[in-house]
Order: C-alpha cells, then structure tokens, then sequence
C-alpha cells in the first residue's frame, strides 16, 4: 500500500554517491510526496539551492573562508554527481516547488574546526568503518563489495518489480553498528553536526511542514531518529567556533570523485557509477559494448561475439562467486580475457577510460563569483581557452597577438599559484624560439586557488601584479631574477621594474659570486625572451650585465680550493654563465672571455672546472690546437694528480661522446695527444680515459670507434698507419675467439 498520504518525517539513510541509492532516494521522495526537504549540506549555503535547476552535474558546493594577506586561507567542497542521492533529492524539490534546505552545520562552523577538510562527507572521527562492520556480518570481505551488491546493484535486475525501500533495514543496520562500535560519546564536532540536522527539523516542523525527508548519510539515521532535548542540542551549539565564510557552486569532474583523488567520500569507479545510473536498460551490455568500442578505435578487432562472450564469462563468474549480478570487477575481467584476448596492457587503456569517464560539470553566469572570477571567464571566451578537466597539448606563436594573450594569462595564473598550465620542455626547439609548449588540465580544485587569489586583486593583470610584488619583497637574489623572467613572459611590466629595482638593491650587499652566477641566467633568458615577444629588455640586459661583471670579478676565488661535488656544480653554472653571456653581449661578454682566459691559467682550480673552461676557449676560438695541446699533456701527464688528471679530461671532453663524432678538430687534437704518448705515460692515462669514456652511452662509444677507424685513411695522419701484419695478427684473433667460445679458423682457412 502507498505512504503517499502519511505524515511525519522520514530519514533516508545514503552512501553519498552511488546510483542504487541514488534512485532508492527518487523512488521514495515519489512515494512520500514531501513538502519538505533536508538534504546533508552546510546550512548556510541555502541561498544557493534556487540555482540548482540550472547546473549541470558534476558540480559541487565551494565554501570558503578568505582570510587575510598572509592569514591562514581555508575552503571545503561539497561534491555533487548525477548519481548522488542528494542530488537527486534537490533536483526532486526544485522540480516539485517544495521546500528544501540544508541541514549540516553552515560552513562558517565547519571552516573553523582544525582538520575538516571534505566538508563533512568523509568519516569523520568515526571509530570503525560501518559498512565494514555490515559486511563481515555478511560474510565479505570488502565493504564496496557488499555495499554494491545490497544497495548499488538492486535495481539493476530486468524483468522484476521494483525492490522494496531499502531505507528500514538501513536505519536498524546502523542503529546496531553504532551500539556496538561508538557505544561512548561522540566527538565533539560530529555530535554537533547532529545535533543541528536534529534542530534544522524541529524548525521545518515548527514551520507546518507535515511531511519531513531528511536525506543524509547512513551513519547519522540513529542519531535522527532519536528525541533529545531541544535545550541539549543547543548546549552543544552554543559556543561553536566560527569563521567568515562565502559560498558558491562550482564545476567538479569524476575524476575529483575518485577514491584515488584523496577525497574522503570518493568512489572506486565514478564512469562505472555513472553508467549504471543513466542507462535505460541492460547496463552490462552496454558497458562491454562501449569498450569493444574503444578498441575498435584503436584498431583492434573486437566483434559482436567478443561483447557476448564477454557477458556470458561476467554472468558466470558472478554465479560461481555468489554475487547477484556482475560488477565492475567481472567486467573488468571480462575486458581482459575476452575482449583484449589476455592483453594487460590493452585492458588497461580502456579501464583508464571508461572507469574514471571524466567530464566536467557546469554552473550558469548567475552563480555568485568573485570578481577575479568573472575575470578570468571573460578572457577564457575572448582567447577561445575553455577549461577542460582531460589534458591537452597547446602550442602557441608567440608572433601572433592571441598567442602572445594567451601565454601571458597562463603566466600570470601561475603568478597565482592557478596551475592551469604547466610549460613542457620541447628539446627540438632551441632557446628564443617563437613558440611555447604547455599542458592544460582544469582540475576543480582550481576554482578554489582562484578564489584564494582574489584577496590580491579584482583582475587576473592586478592580482598577479600585486602577488609578484609581495614576493619580491621576500626573495633573495637568485629568487629575484628568476622572478623578473617570469614577470616578462607574463607580461607584467610594472611588477618587473619593481623586481630589477630589488634586485640591484639586493646585488649590492652580496658578495657571494656563486649567487650572483645562479642569478645570471633567468635574467639573460628573460632579455632574449623579450626580444622574442618585441617587447623591451634594455633594463633585463642592464642588471645581467652588471651581475656579470660581478662575476667576471670574482670567478677566480669562487672556483679555487672546491670540493670534487662542488666542482660539479661550479662546472654546470660556469656553462650556464658562459650562455648567457653571449645572449647579453657586448662588453660583458668580452669581459666573460677575459676572465675565463685568466681562469685557464690559474693554479688552484679544480680539474673538471679547467677541463671545461679550455674546452670553452677552444670551441670559441679563443685557443689555439698548439697550446691546447700542450696544456693537455701537461694537465694529465705522469706527475700529475691521477684524480685531478681524470677530471680535467672529463671536464674538457664535456660529458658529451658524440661532440668527439661531430667536431672532427676535437677528435684529431685527442688523436694526436695519444698518438704522441709513450708507453708508460699512455699506460698511466688509459685508466682515466676509461673513466672518461665509461660515462658515454653504448652508441657514442660505438660512434666514436667508427670515425677512430678512418682517421687511418686520412691524408695528414696516413703516413702513421703502419701495414697491416696479418701473420701476427691471427694469433690475437685466434686467442679472442677463444674467449668469445667460439670456432677459429686460420689464415689458410683451416679448422
């Protein structure tokens, strides 16, 4: 018989996102016919519930607490899928015009409690799991597993009426789990929550609603259920803390509601969820059918018989495991055996996506925003760059005005610590080019950093203005610099000459040279950056090159008496300052040259360090092959230190085998060193060429022994290459296939 016209209130106990409770929910609001609705939610976030008709889910409820500059800054989400029984609870309100409110403790109380991050829909400080409880009383291991197949999978069943309400057995289930797993007090903040869910009743029924549905989590039925005291409810929120809080609504995506994100309440598989609620019939069918779908794109051959075999194998293996219908895990297996015919790795691509099945939801222009906010939509439609929660590749000109906008917006939300993009590195293209590579992935989380942000300004422009300012503020030298490169690329000019003005500030009462050559290159990047872009780099050139000349001033002591590890370092940011002295120019770089002439001679600079300079003065011509060879000889001759010897050789060979390949000057200077050893001295130096070439990869290695073999065939080194005595070389030859294992034959073709 119908409940339709009996009164009272009804408390429907939910898993926050699963498509069985879902429309158990529906079904019963239906039946009930309430006048009132109460869905768990922060209370204070009831002026928003009139928006609810247009967004489109995933959505979630953004709760924020703005704070001050520098102050501690706090948000919560309330997170929201078609398949969320609360959702469906507000839809069915909005679409039959009664009353609907949220219940929980408003958000300005739960902002303020130390630890609530997931805005009430995690477990809280609850001392067991309950559906872990339920399902070892049901003889399963895994409480999806059991939760999935009493609640989630229940209305999946074809050809049957419609299952009972589930809601009964929820409450007394939970009644007895909390008995025996939290027979104590509650914490303070969950006994809180329930009590104002018990007072946000009262209110509805002192307001003449005569049918009550409250929609909340399973583990607070009891705790609804029971009739405290008015006046000891609200003893216990009486002096709750509170913060200044706003709220608003905000695009989500499945992928936030995964499990695997870290969210409290999240599910194992949202697609999974997701298509069980929204399809009309034969959900396992489907399921398989779009995964023989994918692989079909792909270029696999799946068929119709695939998809049934695939079911047939899913039915099967739920028989023999005494589940009532397949699950995820019997068409994930399915997928494998039948569909990618034992393929892991194939399984797996399909699995990423149909389980997660991201998509983005979506809010109306109506919904209340911050200024930065409304900012940021409006240059999103004007560039053409909607956010999107799959990543993508974008690559853009810098020679063309939308891609110049377009990477300065992207800059500046990275200024804010908005990580809409992330720059990618692109080895192919050197530096200065025209272009920018970035990845783009709209995460959820976003809108909240967005909100955060706006404390700095009203405008992406001012607020990423503003935040590089009070950065500046803070930042030592290297900071700095790096900071004036970002500032060019986001286009941020005023910021900029604030930061170069700290910068000179700050290089006045340094002395370390070591700072000043890691503060070098982001500032001779930036210069050549602006160049690229047309914009004006004279003040970027101006403070590299005085941070330059500081360095060409105190290279000398900077570098003597180093560490072998710290010669390494050195060794990197000599290379690095010797680029950006050729992107700077003029006489700072004729200064650079100086110096590293001056450095060469020095006594007291490590090997790996002087190895790298005379390869530095050698490839700019700046050393003749006659002297080089001579200091080479010498740096690595029988009285030298072996370890410094060794280091010397791998600092000037650079790390780089294939240099020896393509630089045929470089190959006959080393050619011609060995060759003019003698015996001990080239017994004492092979074990460093050794080390040396050890750090090359196999292909260099190989390369390098290729262009060895016809130096011999070379004009000015032919008359070196004795003939070839095969006579004595057939006994070596023998002795190495011997060690190799393998048949030797003779000169005269003997075995």
């Amino acid at each position: 018989m119908s409940r339709r016209h009996q009164g009272g209130v009804r408390v429907l106990g939910v898993r926050h996102h699963g498509p069985g409770s879902a429309r158990a929910v529906r079904a019963e609001l239906e039946d009930f016919a309430p006048d009132a609705v109460l869905v768990e939610g922060p209370s204070d976030a009831d002026p928003l519930l009139s928006l609810v008709g247009g967004l489109e889910p995933p959505v979630a409820l953004l709760a924020h607490a703005p704070g001050g500059r520098g102050g501690p800054r706090r948000s919560a989400f309330w997170p929201f899928a078609s398949f969320s029984p609360e959702w469906q609870a507000l839809h069915y309100a909005h679409e039959h015009g009664c009353d609907v409110r949220f219940c929980d403790l408003p958000a300005s109380v739960s902002l303020a409690v130390e630890g609530d991050g997931d805005g009430g829909n995690g477990k809280g400080a609850r001392p067991a799991d309950p559906l872990a409880e339920l399902a070892a009383a049901a003889g399963y291991d895994d409480a999806e597993r059991w939760w999935d197949d009493t609640v989630e999978h229940r209305s999946r069943e074809r050809g049957s009426a419609p299952p009972p309400s589930p809601f009964a057995a929820i409450a007394e289930a939970m009644t007895e789990v909390r008995a025996r797993t939290a027979p104590g007090p509650l914490p303070l903040h969950e006994a809180s929550r329930e009590a104002h869910m018990r007072r946000t009743v009262r209110s509805a029924l002192r307001a003449g609603h005569a049918r009550i549905a409250v929609v909340c989590g399973a583990w607070h039925v009891p705790a609804l259920l029971e009739r405290p005291k008015a006046a000891d409810d609200a003893a216990l929120l009486r002096r709750l803390p509170r913060v200044t809080a706003e709220t608003t609504w905000i695009p989500w995506s499945h992928g936030r509601l995964s499990a695997s994100s870290g969210y409290g309440a999240g599910v194992r598989a949202p697609g999974w969820y997701h298509h069980l609620f929204t399809a009309p019939d034969r959900p396992l069918e489907r399921w398989l059918s779009e995964a023989a779908r994918l692989l079909r794109a792909e270029g696999e051959h799946v068929s119709t018989a695939h998809v049934i075999e695939g079911v047939r194998l899913c039915e099967a293996l739920a028989a023999l495991r005494g589940r009532p219908l397949p699950g995820l895990d019997e068409a994930g297996e399915a997928v494998v055996s039948v569909l990618c015919e034992g393929s892991a790795l194939k399984a797996e691509r399909v699995r990423a996506a149909m389980e997660t099945a991201e998509r983005l939801g979506r809010v109306p222009l109506s919904v209340p925003r911050v200024p930065l906010q409304r900012d940021l939509e409006a240059q999103q439609r004007r560039l053409r760059l909607r956010p999107e929660a799959e990543p993508r590749d974008l690559d853009l000109d810098l020679r063309e005005e939308n891609g110049r906008a377009r990477s300065a917006l992207l800059h500046r939300l990275r200024m804010l610590d908005v990580d809409w993009g992330v720059p990618l590195a692109d080895p192919v293209r050197v530096l200065g080019s025209f272009h920018e590579r970035w990845r783009l992935a709209w995460l959820p989380e976003m809108e909240a950093a967005v909100v955060d942000a706006s404390l700095w300004g009203t405008d992406v422009a001012s607020a990423a203005d503003a935040r590089t300012r009070e950065r500046a503020a803070h930042a030592g030298l290297t900071d700095l610099t790096a900071l004036a490169e970002r500032c060019l690329k986001a286009g941020l000019d005023g910021a900029l000459e604030a930061v170069l003005d700290r910068a000179s500030a700050r290089a006045a009462h340094v002395a370390d040279t070591a700072a000043f050559m890691d503060a070098v290159p982001p500032l001779a990047r930036a210069a050549r950056y602006g160049d690229v872009r047309g914009t004006g780099s004279a003040p970027l050139r101006r403070v590299a090159a005085m941070l330059l000349d500081r360095v060409c001033a105190g290279i000398g002591p900077a570098v003597s008496g180093l560490s072998e590890e710290a010669a390494a370092g050195m060794c990197g940011a000599v290379e690095a300052v010797h680029r950006s002295a050729a992107l700077i120019g003029g006489a700072s770089e004729r200064s650079w040259w100086e110096a590293l002439v001056r450095l060469s001679t020095r006594t007291g600079v490590p090997g790996l360090v002087a190895g790298r300079v005379h390869r530095l003065l050698r490839d700019g011509g700046r050393l003749d092959d006659g002297e080089l060879l001579r200091r080479l000889s010498r740096a690595v001759s029988r009285g030298s230190d072996p370890q410094r010897a060794a280091a010397w050789i791998t600092g000037f060979l650079g790390g780089e085998g294939l240099v020896l390949v393509h630089d045929e000057g470089l190959l006959h200077l080393v050619d011609e060193w060995l060759c003019g050893l003698d015996g001990e001295s080239f017994d004492a130096v092979l074990p460093l060429l050794r080390r040396t070439f050890g750090g090359f990869s196999n292909g260099e290695r190989r390369a390098i022994a290729q262009r060895v073999r016809t130096i011999g065939a070379d004009p000015r080194t032919a008359s070196r290459a004795p003939e070839a005595d095969l006579d004595r070389a057939s006994a070596a030859m023998a002795t190495a296939a011997l060690l190799l294992d393998r048949e030797t034959s003779t000169t005269s073709g003997e075995p």
